[in-house]
């Protein structure tokens, strides 16, 4: 059913208070600046506390040498050709992977926001996958499949191992889902009425497309593109592994020049440049994009989705299930093929060593296996840290501006957070995980022995999630109907329950999936906080494939795939738990 004409539901004249305004309005929906402050409180604190404190911790210990700053060095560093090769390519390296995920991901979106077909629900399940899986993980099956050896050199006789279409691919790979599921979400509840009655007025179906329903899609894509450029930004695994010395991203620098070369001033030039280009695009993005948000007309989604109509729709379908199979099917049927290996032929050799620390030879204080529970544990908990802290940011960001409209310092300060909320996708684990260790670790802040720091870790990749994805959805309610419901009585509470509630509850369930996906995949600070023996099932994989020996590999292979299975599997239950629908009600 769809909703109802907000403009239909007026206030009886005698509940008008002065000036024609309820008086319950201004309670149930304050704009002042009361209402944000109390929204952003804890999204402040924690950002405050987790991210921006540990993270200027360790900028500043590489900056400053005794009582003095080596400010100097920020020129000398970024005056360098080599950094200045390596910044480049990774930005333009990061434009054609989110340009080249739009363009492969879009149909994928529209098929599975407006198409219903067997298997839909295991299908977005399956896109889903890669964005847990540990980079070197993937990158050690796209080698598989592109390099020495791999499918296309044993078919064609063509490698692209060490080339950037390999680095391309592998992004698109990891970044599907993000596309797929975050326009996916909002596109699914567009009343497709309005294009229809574009049709009808004349328009041609791509003509009433472009200017209806891409328009209303905009946010929602400009949004996806944003996480996908930050990824891809920030890549560290896939370009390490695929790329090999002719290609450097400016997060394998920062990890070179930190682990390796021990050089912390230089990585410390280098994370305050990401920091500078990516709180510029951020920038960028929340002054085009807000403007673009406007009310919407959402409906139900299960009204939306139809079966495939002509040959046109089918031929469409066909296309995106040959693409996922190619592009994401492929490499995962690779880990799985690997997992059943041995010594003897295919076989339960490597899920069997799972279950026992002496077969890792001494990599592990306690079985493999138990780190499929500490990964599930880590990431409900990082869920419910991420559910709670990115839904107040979004519903802040969502109130609307002041009556009068104009711009004002309280305005720019939220429009400022809305970036900076994002920042965690575009920062270096390295850095933050090194800044956990450093500044965690005196009371009354002493974690660094408590389980609730890796949750905390995972939440802060989960929350840009979380924001980005319900954002678009808040920001298309139209504002007249929770009016209407205040001037009819309702309280704030039961006008967010009966209106807000309704129409965001699908956006809340796809970032509950994407963080809990997230967080379960989390590699890079995880990796220098998780205890020795409560490892995670990235941190395990990760310790297998850095020992030499086929049981090593074959038991990170194994992990690999409980993982895959793990994630499908919350996936399709997330998918599932829906609230019913009751005939009459949205």
């Amino acid at each position: 059913m769809v909703l109802a004409r907000p403009e239909v539901a007026e206030a009886p004249a005698g509940n008008a208070g002065p000036r024609g305004r309820s008086p319950s309005r201004g309670k149930a929906f304050p704009r002042g600046a009361a209402a944000r402050a109390a929204l952003l409180a804890l999204p402040v604190a924690f950002f405050a506390l987790f991210f921006a404190f540990p993270v200027a911790s360790i900028v500043g210990r590489g900056l400053r040498a005794g009582d003095s700053w080596h400010l100097g060095r920020i020129a000398e560093v970024v005056g360098r050709p080599d950094i200045l090769g390596v910044l480049w390519f990774t930005l333009w390296q990061a434009l054609a992977s989110t340009g080249l995920t739009l363009l492969i991901a879009l149909p994928g979106a529209y098929v599975l926001a407006r198409l219903d077909f067997p298997g839909k629900d295991l299908l977005r399940a399956v896109v889903t996958v890669p964005f847990v899986l540990p980079t070197v993980v993937v990158g050690t099956a796209f080698l598989a499949l592109l390099g020495r050896g791999g499918l296309l050199d044993a078919l064609w006789g063509v490698r692209l191992d060490a080339t950037v279409w390999a680095i391309l691919l592998a992004h698109v790979f990891f970044n599907y889902a993000v596309v797929v599921r975050t326009v996916g979400g909002l596109w699914a509840q567009l009343d497709p009425r309005q294009e229809e009655a574009a049709r009808v007025l004349g328009a041609g179906r791509f003509t009433a497309w472009r200017r209806v329903t891409l328009p209303a899609l905009a946010p929602a894509v400009a949004a996806a593109a944003l996480m996908v450029f930050l990824f891809t930004f920030t890549s560290f695994g896939v370009v390490q592994i695929l790329g090999g010395p002719a290609y450097t991203t400016l997060e394998v620098e920062i990890y070179r020049q930190t682990a390796q070369v021990l050089d912390l001033p230089t990585a410390a030039v280098l994370t305050l440049v990401q920091f500078a280009a990516v709180g510029a695009i951020l920038a960028v993005h929340a002054r085009t994009v807000r403007r673009r948000e406007t009310a919407l007309r959402l409906v139900d989604p299960s009204h939306t989705a139809h079966r495939p109509r002509g040959a046109a729709q089918r031929a469409l379908l066909g296309s995106v299930l040959a693409t996922v199979g190619l592009l994401i099917a492929a490499p995962l049927a690779v880990l799985v093929e690997r997992s059943f290996g041995g010594p003897g032929g295919y076989g339960l050799v490597f899920y069997r060593a799972l279950q026992s620390a002496e077969a890792s030879g001494g990599t592990f204080l306690v079985p493999p296996l138990e780190a499929v529970w500490n990964s599930l544990r880590y990431a409900l908990a990082a869920t419910a840290i991420a559910l709670l802290v990115g839904s107040l940011a979004a519903a802040a960001l969502a109130l609307p501006r002041s009556a009068s409209g104009k711009a004002s310092t309280a305005g720019r300060v939220v429009r400022g957070f809305d970036a900076l909320l994002m920042l965690p996708l575009g920062v270096s684990a390295v850095t933050v995980g090194f800044g956990f260790l450093i500044t965690l670790d005196e009371p009354p802040l002493d974690l660094r022995t408590s389980w609730i720091l890796v949750p905390l870790a995972q939440a802060l990749v989960g929350v840009p999630f979380v924001v980005r994805t319900m954002l678009p959805v808040l920001r298309a309610v139209d504002a007249r109907l929770r009016e209407a419901a205040a001037v009819l009585g309702a309280s704030p509470l039961r006008v967010w329950r009966e209106v807000d509630l309704p129409l965001v509850r699908r956006a809340l369930l796809v970032a509950a999936g994407f963080a809990f996906a997230v967080s379960l995949g989390e590699f890079g600070a995880t990796v220098f906080i998780a205890r020795p023996d409560n490892p995670t099932l990235p941190v395990a994989v990760a310790r297998l494939l850095g020992r030499p020996g086929e049981l090593n590999y074959g038991q990170a292979m194994a992990l690999s795939t409980i993982l895959m299975l793990v994630c499908a599997a919350a996936l399709l239950l997330l998918d599932r738990l829906r609230p019913d629908r009751s005939a009459g009600e949205f």
